[in-house]
Formats: C-alpha cells, structure tokens, sequence
C-alpha cells in the first residue's frame, strides 16, 4: 500500500525531525528531505503537502537556503514554520526585514491571539501561548495573503492565503510549548491537505514483511543483536518474515545490567530463528584492563565488537544481506556537516571487514524511535525490551567511573539494579526519562555498625527529557531516594555513600562518561 505523503523540507532548522514525528502522530506518512532537493524528484514524490522548516538564516541573505519557486506552482499546500514563513513570504512578493525594537524581535512564550475562521486554527482557542524564536519581521506580506494571527507587539505572527493552500506562521507549533500546536499540524493535515490517515503500524508491520520476504527471498540473513530496542526490533520484524532464514548473533560482553542477557534471549524463544549467544564477557575485560579514559573505553569496546562478530560470521559462512538496525533520525542526520566529538557511539568500529555479504538491509530506517517501539509490540517483544531505558552500547563499562574490573561491575550491576526496582516501584519510572547508577572512583571513610568503612561513592543520576538534546534532572521523592540508598548500602557490599546528581544538560551530559 502506498501512503499519503507530507515532504517536510528541511532548511537547516533544530526541530526537523520534530516536525516530521509530530505529522506521524497525527497517521500521516512524511519523510525529511533537503532545500537542495530537486523540484522534479520532489514532484514525483506526490506530496499531499508540504512543509517547511525553520532555520538559523535570515531570507535575505544571499546566501541564505532558498527553494525554486516553481514549487509554489504544483497546487500542493505549504506550511511554513519560523524561517519556512518568512522564506515564503519572501520568494511571493513579500518583504522580509531585520526586527527593530518595535516590530516584533520575539522568542520564548508569548501571548498570542488567532482568527478562527482560518482552517489552520478552526476549531482551537481564538486565544493561547505559542514558542516565538525569530529575529526578521515580515515588513510587507505578499499579496492574497491575510493576517491571521497577532501578538500585543506583532501583527503578522501567522499569514493565509487559503485559495492556494499556503499557512505561514512564525511561531514553532511543532513543541510542547506552543499550546495546540498539535492540534493546528492536524488541521493543516486533515483540513487542508485532505489527509486521510493511512500510516498506523499494524499496517506498516503487513507491508515490511512481505516486503522482506520478496527482497530476500529464499536468501540467508545475518544481524548482529546488541539487545537494544533498535537492534531487538529489527530482528523481531526480520524473523517474523523469513525465520530461520536469519542468524542473531548476540554478543554478551559482560557490560549490560543484571539478568539482561537472559532476558534478550528469551524474547526471542518464540521464534524460529538461529540464536547465538557469544559469552565474551573475559575478552572484553581483558582488553579494558587497566583502561580508564572514556572514549578510549569506547573505541576498544566498539572495535571488539566487531571482531567477535566477525569471527562468528565466519563460522555461518557465506550470506546474502547483512541487516542493522538503522532508524529513521540516523538516516537524516547521516549527512551533517562536522560537529565536535562528544562522545562517539557503540558502532565506532564500522562495518565488518570480513563478512562476505552481497547487500546490507536496513528494515526500519523509515521510523523514528517511537514508531520502533510501537512496531516492537506489535510484533510482539515483551514490555520490558520495548520500553527499555536507553542504554550506551558500552554499557556498565562507561558508569564505571576509571579503571574497569568484574569486580566494580559486579557492584554496579547490583546497585543500579535496586536503584531501578525501587523507581519501578514507586511508579516514578512513568515520569522518568532515564535513570541509572554510576560507580565513582571516590572512596571515603564511613561507618557501618560499629566498623569503620573505607568504599565507593555511587552517583544516582535520573532526567527528564523529550528529545535528549536537553534534560533536566528528575525531581524524585525523598522517600524514594531514602528507600534506595538504605537498600544499597546495606545490600551491595563496597558501597557506603550515595549522591544524587542534579545537574542539568546542559552543562552536563546525561552520562558521566
């Protein structure tokens, strides 16, 4: 079945995928595709409307992104968002100037008022906070567009020229902030773009497997399972559609939290499917020993990954496709320009070098992480490895502050779990982000029964978040954390000090390393 289609087309702005991800909230089908994109590749597409992202530029800079005006041509609606308004106004006639005190320089929430009789707000509030970030002022507004909304300092916060289908607003209706945002993406959608609603997962689950099964056919299948929500779908779709055409190689290299090798194994007991599980747990802690700088953890972690991966797909032989578990934010993001190295990622190592694999296959690389665990329930993966914390594809070896040994990971793995139960417990989970426990290499000197200690200090870290670029730390009861570090100190021996991390990202990452 082939869907409905919203081209989201995106001109350098932060809330891309934002956009995109709100669209498919709202079961209509839309992929990301540059400014730079051809009009006729576009066209082709059949778009039943398109959007038009923010951006850091201003329109009247030469060297500002621009798109071919023909586009205005097709007879297919646009929605311009912040920089996507202006862009629009400027290409139809319009006049787009640098803001002065006086005319509207705006960020933050700001009192805003709408025409309800404009299709993009039927049916909404005349009245509402919406989530101002622009610096340029429409000083002329093209012709046959009308003023349909303002603020107390602005007076063309939205413009309309509903004949042809063109919204522009200079607000971002994308983020929470902006009350009925979703609700006014819905009715560019559903009210002028006529969208019918097609896109649900159950549908999108029908479609993958017989698509997989007529890419592969009678061929071999070979994914390396980190037993991450990603990788785990991506295997749980892949086996639903040729069984035992496919081989997870599961590598278990003793960093993951308590029970959770056991547990990926089981969610895939009720496949037909070849499973191997790889106990690698003394060669990774071989090549760490004595390794105590983060990135270089990460890098020995990801590099021995491949190799054990690749000695194992030798053992198979010969396949047909190598899968991964690429998602949908990945792909956009894969052509972005160059950005400082925070920290790099599970898959430092590349590709295998030695696999013999004739296609590389990539099942979910249309869905963002939402629509990944949505599809992993209807395939139907336990809750616990759908909803799974993220979790670095280092694992425990990066919340073990310094230097790494069994033993310290023995220790967190017992602490994060109670740290993790009793969040469960208390229904906290629900309101939190993500949440874990990191050893530090601090000891001092405490006092157990009538003996002196001399252990480590564990850090509690938990956040709340809605894309994890930012985050604040979670505002958990006292009494929770009191029941947490009563049990940890008296259950887990090595540790005598606990302290909760309230700092917020930024200035720090969420990790601590």
């Amino acid at each position: 079945m082939k869907h409905q289609l919203i081209i989201v087309l995106d001109f350098g702005g932060q809330y891309n995928q934002l956009i995109a991800r709100r669209v498919r909230e709202c079961g209509v089908y839309c992929e990301v595709r540059p400014y730079t994109t051809p009009l006729a590749e576009l066209e082709a597409m059949k778009p039943i409307g398109f959007i038009f992202t923010g951006g850091p530029n201003s329109v009247y800079d030469e060297r500002a992104p621009h798109v071919d005006p023909a586009v205005f041509e097709l007879g297919v609606p646009v929605l311009g968002i912040c920089y996507g308004c202006q862009l629009m106004a400027h290409t139809l006639g319009g006049q787009v100037t640098a803001a002065q005190a006086d005319t509207a320089r705006e960020y933050g929430k700001t009192e805003t008022y709408y025409d309800t009789s404009c299709r993009l707000f039927r049916g909404l509030p005349a009245q509402g906070v919406s989530w101002m970030s622009h610096g340029d002022y429409m000083a002329r507004v093209p012709e046959g567009f009308a003023l349909t909304a303002h603020t107390d300092a602005c007076p063309n916060v939205a413009i309309a020229d509903e004949a042809r289908g063109f919204y522009g607003v200079q607000y971002h209706p994308e983020v929470n902030h902006t009350a009925h945002g979703m609700d006014m993406i819905r009715n560019f959608l559903y009210e002028v773009c006529g969208a019918v609603g097609d896109w649900t997962m159950g549908d999108y689950l029908k479609t993958s497997v017989a698509a997989i099964r007529e890419k592969v056919g009678d061929g071999k299948v070979l994914l390396a399972l980190s037993g991450g929500v990603d990788s785990s779908v991506c295997a749980a779709l892949l086996a639903e559609a040729v069984g035992k055409q496919l081989t997870c190689v599961f590598v278990d290299h003793g960093l993951m939290r308590k029970n959770e090798g056991d547990e990926v194994e089981q969610a895939f007991a009720k496949w037909d499917l070849n499973f191997v599980r790889v106990d690698a747990e003394s060669r990774f802690l071989l090549k760490l020993a004595g390794v105590d700088e983060p990135e270089h953890k990460r890098k020995i972690i990801g590099e021995e990954f491949i190799r054990v991966f690749e000695e194992e797909a030798k053992k198979i032989g010969k396949v047909d496709f190598l899968a991964q578990g690429t998602i949908y934010p990945d792909v956009i993001e894969s052509g972005a320009g160059d950005a400082a190295v925070i920290k790099s990622h599970h898959n430092v190592g590349g590709l295998p070098d030695y696999v013999d694999f004739q296609e590389i296959i990539e099942p979910l690389r249309l869905l963002f992480k939402d629509e990944v665990r949505q599809l992993g329930r209807e395939l139907g993966l336990p809750e616990y490895l759908v909803m799974r914390q993220p979790f670095p594809g280092p694992g425990l070896a990066i919340r073990v502050i310094g230097d790494l040994t069994k033993a310290k990971l023995d220790i967190l793995r017992e602490a994060d779990a109670i740290y993790r139960e009793e969040i469960a417990a208390a229904g906290e989970d629900k309101n939190i982000s993500q949440y874990f426990a990191v050893l530090t290499n601090t000891r001092s000197v405490g006092v157990m029964g009538d003996g002196r200690t001399y252990d480590y200090t564990l850090a509690l870290r938990a956040v709340t978040t809605s894309d994890f670029m930012t985050a604040d730390w979670a505002r958990i009861p006292y009494e929770v954390l009191d029941r947490v570090s009563a049990r940890i100190v008296n259950e887990v021996k090595g540790i005598n000090r606990i302290v909760y991390d309230i700092t917020s990202k930024p200035p720090a990452t969420i990790e601590w390393e």
